[in-house]
């Protein structure tokens, strides 16, 4: 009978300390009202303190309605937002959820690369005077992509720790998705990794700003440094690292499509109509037009890229 009256104590001092930390991380339930169905959006608590918003839409999306996922960490003494979606609409709506959730101020926004559907709402950030980061030439490529975009104003480029009062936050660098701007997030109390475009899930990934072979390296170092990591990827539902193995075995699956070409001495317009039939193992992914092309979207297709990376001859550089 003591034994079990002193578990009941211990049980109940448990609980009453998981409410008192909760209560001073600035963690609680959200407010009554706040409805993210009409955008397009779930928000999800992958971790304590550490949610996601989901964009559930296709592409291309009805108007202000999302697509695209975000998230934010909250620590002791602020929240880190990661990417702001696609426009200043739905930031405002991310902006509210935080709010929703804490009391706590908005330390950073970061921008884990420079695509407009993740840095679309920066100007509700920098309207708050809240420092934006970014890395590389993401403020160069962002003005290129649309002139009224707000770039980041913090650039990093090597891995980098935030604190957020007594939590901390990684940010590291990865290579192959978006031209040298790619950044990851992982949250190490709550081994939550987000991983912006590394990881399209159930979704075929952009691959018009990237270079395949870097993407798959990257990858495969992610997938061994986090592999018991819960996983935010940039497009799609919350998973674990068997998503990034997938996109790594959808890579390969390109790479060898591409060789086949190359042996076969097949032109880029014979290759493409030859492939357009989506693969059985892909048929249900969302983002289609992705695949084999679709003037829809405006954006290079995967086989599009396969083609250029890996059938083509790399040219001999003359030397000077």
């Amino acid at each position: 009978m003591a034994r079990l009256w002193y578990r009941g104590v211990g049980a109940l001092l448990l609980a009453i300390l998981a409410f008192a930390w909760s209560w001073s991380m600035g963690w609680t339930q959200p407010k009554a009202g706040l409805d993210l169905a009409p955008a397009g959006l779930q928000l999800q608590e992958v971790g304590r303190g550490v949610y996601a918003l989901v964009g559930q839409e296709d592409i291309p999306p009805p108007p202000d309605r999302a697509f695209v996922n975000a998230g934010f960490v909250i620590g002791s003494e602020g929240v880190l937002v990661i990417d702001t979606l696609s426009s200043p609409q739905l930031a405002e709506l991310l902006f509210a959820t935080i709010k929703s959730l804490t009391d706590k101020p908005i330390l950073y926004v970061l921008n884990t690369h420079f695509h407009p559907d993740h840095t679309g709402g920066n100007a509700v950030a920098a309207k708050q005077n809240i420092p934006i980061v970014g890395r590389g030439r993401i403020r160069e490529l962002m003005a290129k992509a649309n002139p009224q975009l707000v770039p980041p104003n913090v650039i990093i480029n090597s891995e980098t720790e935030f604190w957020l009062g007594d939590r901390r936050v990684k940010v590291e660098r990865v290579e192959g998705h978006a031209k040298g701007t790619d950044l990851v997030v992982y949250v190490p109390d709550a081994k939550v990794l987000f991983a912006g475009d590394m990881v399209f899930n159930q979704r075929f990934p952009f691959t018009g700003d990237g270079n395949i072979k870097e993407w798959q390296g990257s990858l495969y170092r992610l997938i061994t440094t986090y592999p018991d990591a819960k996983v935010v990827p940039g497009h799609g539902e919350v998973g674990d690292v068997s998503m990034l193995r997938a996109q790594f075995a959808y890579f390969n699956f390109l790479e060898q499509l591409a060789l086949s070409w190359k042996a076969q001495g097949l032109t880029k317009e014979q290759a493409i109509a030859q492939a357009q039939e989506i693969p059985p193992a892909y048929r249900d992914y969302k983002f289609q037009g992705l695949y084999g092309g679709n003037p829809n979207t405006g954006l290079q297709s995967n086989l599009d890229s396969a083609y250029d990376q890996f059938s083509r001859s790399l040219g001999i550089p003359l030397l000077p």
